[in-house]
Protein backbone atom coordinates (compact mmCIF):
# COMPACT_ATOMS: atom_id res chain seq x y z
CA UNK A 1 0.00 0.00 0.00
CA UNK A 2 1.32 3.42 -0.70
CA UNK A 3 1.75 5.94 2.06
CA UNK A 4 -0.01 9.21 2.77
CA UNK A 5 0.78 12.33 4.76
CA UNK A 6 -1.79 13.40 7.34
CA UNK A 7 -2.87 16.89 8.35
CA UNK A 8 -0.33 16.84 11.18
CA UNK A 9 2.40 17.57 8.58
CA UNK A 10 4.46 20.65 9.44
CA UNK A 11 5.92 20.95 5.90
CA UNK A 12 9.46 20.65 7.24
CA UNK A 13 10.80 19.17 3.95
CA UNK A 14 12.58 16.29 5.72
CA UNK A 15 10.77 13.57 3.79
CA UNK A 16 10.93 14.91 0.24
CA UNK A 17 14.67 14.48 -0.29
CA UNK A 18 14.61 11.02 1.30
CA UNK A 19 12.17 9.54 -1.22
CA UNK A 20 14.09 7.45 -3.79
CA UNK A 21 11.09 7.48 -6.15
CA UNK A 22 10.48 11.25 -5.94
CA UNK A 23 6.89 10.52 -4.92
CA UNK A 24 6.66 13.33 -2.34
CA UNK A 25 5.75 16.82 -3.48
CA UNK A 26 5.17 20.11 -1.74
CA UNK A 27 1.53 21.14 -1.67
CA UNK A 28 -0.47 23.69 0.26
CA UNK A 29 -0.58 23.45 3.24
CA UNK A 30 1.03 19.99 3.59
CA UNK A 31 3.15 17.68 1.46
CA UNK A 32 1.52 14.91 -0.58
CA UNK A 33 2.63 11.46 -1.73
CA UNK A 34 1.79 10.31 -5.25
CA UNK A 35 0.31 6.81 -4.79
CA UNK A 36 1.20 5.88 -8.38
CA UNK A 37 4.91 6.31 -7.61
CA UNK A 38 5.19 5.40 -3.90
CA UNK A 39 6.54 1.87 -3.37
CA UNK A 40 7.08 2.24 0.39
CA UNK A 41 10.78 2.09 -0.58
CA UNK A 42 10.41 -1.54 -1.72
CA UNK A 43 13.35 -2.16 -4.01
CA UNK A 44 15.42 0.54 -2.34
CA UNK A 45 15.35 0.10 1.45
CA UNK A 46 14.02 -2.28 4.09
CA UNK A 47 11.57 0.32 5.39
CA UNK A 48 10.07 3.59 4.12
CA UNK A 49 12.73 6.28 4.44
CA UNK A 50 10.18 9.09 4.74
CA UNK A 51 8.69 7.55 7.89
CA UNK A 52 12.14 7.22 9.43
CA UNK A 53 12.90 10.94 9.06
CA UNK A 54 9.49 12.46 9.79
CA UNK A 55 9.73 14.43 13.05
CA UNK A 56 5.97 14.46 13.69
CA UNK A 57 5.15 10.91 12.57
CA UNK A 58 2.49 12.03 10.11
CA UNK A 59 3.21 9.48 7.34
CA UNK A 60 0.90 6.49 7.48
CA UNK A 61 -0.38 3.70 5.20
CA UNK A 62 -2.98 4.97 2.73
CA UNK A 63 -6.16 2.90 3.21
CA UNK A 64 -7.35 3.92 -0.27
CA UNK A 65 -4.28 2.42 -1.96
CA UNK A 66 -3.79 -1.07 -0.53
CA UNK A 67 -1.13 -3.09 -2.37
CA UNK A 68 0.57 -6.42 -1.77
CA UNK A 69 4.35 -6.81 -1.60
CA UNK A 70 4.26 -8.30 -5.11
CA UNK A 71 2.37 -5.26 -6.42
CA UNK A 72 4.86 -2.89 -4.75
CA UNK A 73 7.77 -4.79 -6.34
CA UNK A 74 6.10 -4.58 -9.75
CA UNK A 75 5.49 -0.86 -9.28
CA UNK A 76 9.16 -0.41 -8.30
CA UNK A 77 10.21 -2.10 -11.55
CA UNK A 78 7.82 0.04 -13.61
CA UNK A 79 8.82 3.33 -11.95
CA UNK A 80 12.53 2.60 -12.31
CA UNK A 81 12.27 1.40 -15.93
CA UNK A 82 10.93 4.85 -16.91
CA UNK A 83 14.07 6.63 -15.72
Amino acid sequence: MSLMITDECIACDACRDECPNYAIEESDPIYIIDPDICTECVGHYDEPSCIAVCPVECIVPDPDNVETMAELKLKFEQVNSEE
